[in-house]
C-alpha cells in the first residue's frame, strides 16, 4: 500500500504539471484552431533562463521566476506577431507546420546557448524530506503542487470573470460575433500566447527543479499532447482533469507494468489510453463536438 501511495503522491504531482503546460496547448487551440508544437520548446526556454538567472547572476529565486514570466510572455506575444499572425487566414496545417519550425529553431537557439549538458538548479526548496509514515514526499515536489494549483485557481478564475478572460472566451466561441461587439482578436491572439508561454515557463522552472535542465525537457510538448486529447482540445476543465488522469495512471504503470514488460511503457501507456478513448469519444473526454449546417 505504501508503495502504491508513493507512486499515487508522484503522479498527482506529476499530473498537476501536465495539466498546467497543457492548459497552454488549451488556450491556443481554442483562440486559433491549431496546435502549438512548440510548447515543449516555450518550457524549456523558461527553465533554462530561470536557471540562467538563479545560477550565473545570483538573482533570487523568486524575481528570477518574476523575470522569467515576463520574458516567456513576451516571447509568446513576439512568436504570435512576427510567426503566426501573417497566417491569421492560412489554412490550419500552415499554422501547425509554422510552429514544427519554430520548434526547431527554438531547439537550436537552445543548443547553441546553453549546449547539451545537463545543468541542475542550486538548492531552492529544503532537502529534508517529508515523512508520512512509510510514504516520503520531496519538498520540491510539495511546493510544486501547491504553486500549480493556486495558478490553476487563478486562470479559472481568470477566464471566467475577468473582461480579458471573457474577451478570450468569446473570441474562442465565435471570431466574427466577438469582432461584432467591438473585441480586438489580434489582441486576444497576443495575450493568448502570451500567456501559454507564461504557464509553459512556470512548468519549466517546476520540471527544472525537480529533474535538472536538458534539451530533452522539450519532449514534455509531445508527452502533454496526449492530456490534451484526452481532456478535449477546447476544454480547460478538461486538461486539467487530463493531466491528473495521464499523472497517475503513467506512474502506476511504471511501478507495477514497466518491470513486467520493460522499459519505455512509461512513455507510451499515455497514447495507448488516449487512443481507447478516442475509439469511445472522439471529441476526448470533455470536448465538444461541432455541429455544422450543409
Amino acid at each position: 500500500m505504501s508503495f502504491f501511495l508513493q507512486l499515487l503522491i508522484t503522479g498527482v504531482v506529476v499530473g498537476s504539471i501536465y495539466a498546467l503546460v497543457a492548459l497552454g496547448f488549451v488556450l491556443i487551440y481554442k483562440a486559433s484552431d491549431a496546435l502549438n508544437l512548440a510548447n515543449g520548446e516555450l518550457v524549456l526556454i523558461g527553465s533554462y533562463i530561470c536557471l540562467t538567472l538563479v545560477a550565473v547572476y545570483k538573482i533570487p529565486f523568486i524575481i528570477a521566476v518574476l523575470i522569467t514570466l515576463v520574458f516567456n510572455a513576451l516571447l509568446g506575444m513576439a512568436i504570435e506577431r512576427v510567426v503566426l499572425r501573417p497566417l491569421i487566414n492560412a489554412p490550419v496545417i500552415s499554422v501547425i507546420m509554422a510552429t514544427i519550425g519554430l520548434a526547431s529553431l527554438l531547439t537550436g537557439l537552445v543548443h547553441m546557448i546553453w549546449g547539451h549538458q545537463t545543468k541542475s538548479y542550486p538548492p531552492i526548496f529544503s532537502q529534508t524530506p517529508i515523512r508520512m509514515g512509510e510514504i516520503i514526499i520531496a519538498p520540491v515536489y510539495l511546493w510544486s503542487f501547491i504553486i500549480v494549483m493556486a495558478l490553476l485557481v487563478i486562470f479559472t478564475i481568470f477566464f471566467k470573470y475577468s473582461k480579458m478572460g471573457l474577451a478570450m472566451r468569446a473570441v474562442a466561441d465565435d471570431q466574427m460575433a466577438a469582432l461584432s461587439m467591438g473585441i480586438s482578436v489580434k489582441s486576444v491572439y497576443a495575450i493568448t500566447w502570451g500567456i501559454a508561454a507564461l504557464v509553459a515557463a512556470v512548468g519549466g522552472v517546476l520540471l527544472g527543479n525537480i529533474n535538472g535542465v536538458n534539451a530533452s525537457m522539450a519532449t514534455i510538448g509531445l508527452a502533454v499532447l496526449p492530456v490534451v486529447i484526452l481532456g478535449g482540445l477546447d476544454s480547460i476543465p478538461g486538461a486539467i482533469i487530463g493531466g491528473f488522469i495521464i499523472g497517475i495512471i503513467q506512474n502506476l504503470a511504471a511501478g507495477y507494468l514497466q518491470p513486467i514488460f520493460g522499459g519505455g511503457l512509461k512513455e507510451v501507456i499515455p497514447f495507448i489510453i488516449v487512443t481507447i478513448i478516442l475509439m469511445l469519444k472522439p471529441n476526448g473526454l470533455f470536448g465538444k463536438g461541432g455541429i455544422e449546417r450543409v
